[in-house]
């Protein structure tokens, strides 16, 4: 019994690996939930596993539901888990982030967050 127990042990122990190789947020800038005080040039995502930028998407959207984002997404050059968009000059008020994200092992995450500009 114990060698068949110390025989499944690595297949366990793989599998949970396996499990935890999907593209989770990391941290953002403007980070989730923050209030900056002026406009930011864009918006940096960064997630826990390298992203496939073809199948990836990251849009900004102001509170009336209105893409407010260059629509210039792309992958950081040095860090393939970071994805960033380039954001014009906003008013003040809520913004929301809209992320989809493929990882390089084809995982799908997605999720959103909000960002405040008070001027």
């Amino acid at each position: 019994m114990k060698r068949v127990v110390m025989g499944l042990l690595p297949i366990l122990v793989a599998g949970s690996a396996t499990l935890e190789a999907h593209a989770f947020l990391e941290r953002a800038e403007p980070a989730v939930g923050s209030t900056v005080q002026t406009s930011p040039s864009e918006v940096r995502v960064l997630f826990t596993e390298n992203i496939e930028p073809a199948l990836s998407t990251v849009q900004v959207f102001d509170a009336s539901g209105k893409e407010v984002d260059k629509r210039d997404m792309h992958l950081d050059r040095l860090n393939h888990a970071l994805l960033r968009i380039s954001l014009p000059r906003l008013e003040a008020g809520t913004y929301k982030v809209v992320w989809r994200v493929v990882s390089v092992d084809a995982h799908v995450t997605n999720g959103n967050f909000t960002f405040r500009v008070a001027r």
